[in-house]
């Protein structure tokens, strides 16, 4: 009898075990109890403010309604710190199940590395139709659809109506009557433009937006792809309109100190007068605790006398999205993570009059219309092109290289003729 208790016994720690090590199994493959629990990363943190951001978070709330027997883990890190992490992460194959990233050239390398999950046949479900044609266009390699987006961007020049009637100056529609403006609002103690360059990023839009206008849309995007050359002297002349500004003291002093909420902030608080930034900064216009709304006027960036581009060429395009892990621990609660929360986040930009939804959202009744972002899209009805912001078409390394290469034209570091050059060995 005593034996036949051992046996029991032993027989029962090892069911224990077995039950124990399946129930471990089972949590470290994303499923506890029937439910499956997704990873997702992305640049929103929990402070963050701008429309996307509000957005994202509503789209989560509603997922666990929408989502049932999913649960979804959100980590969120600040832009810059971001790109650090999610390149980290997928180089020691640390990657969540579903994570955001930014089209073209950013994510190309994942792909490349066999890190993300082709997601066409997850779309065939009827999500595709649900889409508006090219919104995953910078997505999409060798046929095949690595992430899916949520809004198009596009950059304006957001000048401060009020300012400019104050001190007798035309909004600038010619690079002629930007330097004019940079020259009065001088005279009169006010910042004329604001740029966030700590970051980098924002300074590089005023030169990828002044190639845009010398050397024209088709150009920066063959140059960017590889099928041209960067040293030209549209290219040249680029780099040296964005000097002639930095000689004439048209941006904020120590700019190469200010982050992108410093910068914003002088535009919103009414010490600067002009802003070159993407159409999310419309959502912290109208977010601000002040009557700045009624005072900017978004426009398009100043011709270039001889230019090859004109007015109807933008910088942006559709960009930011998210992508599925192909290691991630269960592909289809993944890939419905994805799918919801890219339509979701559309649809809530929609309904809060935000952003330009890449999703159909013909359905949405907006509660309340941003009057800056209705003059946007009223702004980029002519639109004949658009190039993407060129850290992001362009890969990894050369991103970098590209931002520093601005950063030292915002600190008279470089000529033009070399910036050029040099943009171009990236090409080699």
């Amino acid at each position: 009898m005593q034996i036949v208790k051992k046996v029991w016994a032993l027989l029962l720690i090892s069911l224990l075990g077995v039950s124990s090590t399946f129930s471990n199994s089972q949590k470290e493959a994303g499923t506890e109890n029937g439910v499956k629990t997704v990873s997702v990363w992305t640049l929103w943190t929990d402070g963050t403010e701008d429309v996307n951001a509000v957005a994202f978070r509503k789209a989560l709330e509603s997922a666990k309604t929408d989502l049932p027997g999913i649960v979804i883990e959100h980590d969120g890190t600040a832009n810059e710190a971001y790109k650090t992490k999610i390149k980290t992460a997928i180089a020691a194959d640390e990657q969540p199940d579903v994570f955001f990233a930014w089209g073209a050239g950013f994510v190309k390398p994942f792909i490349d590395a066999g890190k993300v999950l082709p997601l066409d046949e997850y779309l065939a479900d009827g999500t595709s139709d649900r889409i508006k044609g090219g919104a995953n266009t910078n997505f999409t390699f060798d046929n095949k659809t690595y992430g899916l987006t949520f809004t198009q961007w596009v950059a304006s020049l957001y000048c401060n109506q009020e300012l400019f009637d104050k001190y007798g100056v035309k909004i600038p529609e010619t690079y002629d009557e930007l330097l004019t403006a940079v020259d009065v609002f001088n005279q009169n103690g006010i910042i004329p433009i604001t740029v966030g360059e700590k970051d980098l990023w924002p300074g590089m839009f005023w030169q990828n937006a002044f190639a845009i206008r010398t050397a024209g849309a088709d150009a920066s995007n063959a140059a960017l792809a590889g099928r041209g050359s960067f040293d030209t002297p549209d290219f040249v002349r680029s780099a040296q309109l964005l000097k002639d500004l930095v000689d004439r003291n048209a941006f904020v002093e120590g700019a190469l100190g200010i982050d992108y909420n410093e910068s914003g902030a002088l535009l919103l608080e009414g010490q600067a007068a002009m802003y070159y930034m993407g159409n999310w900064f419309a959502g912290d216009i109208a977010g601000h605790d002040s009557d700045i709304i009624n005072k900017i006027v978004p426009t398009r960036f100043p011709t270039i006398e001889g230019g090859k581009g004109d007015n109807t060429q933008y910088l942006g395009g559709s960009i930011d999205g998210l992508c599925v892990s192909k290691t991630a621990t269960d592909l289809d609660a993944a890939t419905t993570v994805a799918k919801y929360l890219m339509e979701q986040v559309s649809r809530n930009l929609a309904e809060a009059g935000e952003g330009i939804p890449t999703w159909k959202t013909d359905d949405v009744v907006t509660t309340k219309e941003n009057p800056v972002v209705k003059q946007v899209k009223e702004l980029i009805t002519n639109s004949t092109g658009y190039v993407l912001a060129w850290d992001t078409f362009l890969e990894g390394a050369d991103a970098d290289d590209h931002k520093n290469y601005v950063a030292e034209l915002f600190g008279d570091t470089i000529s033009a003729e070399d910036f050029a050059k040099k943009m171009q060995e990236i090409n080699k």
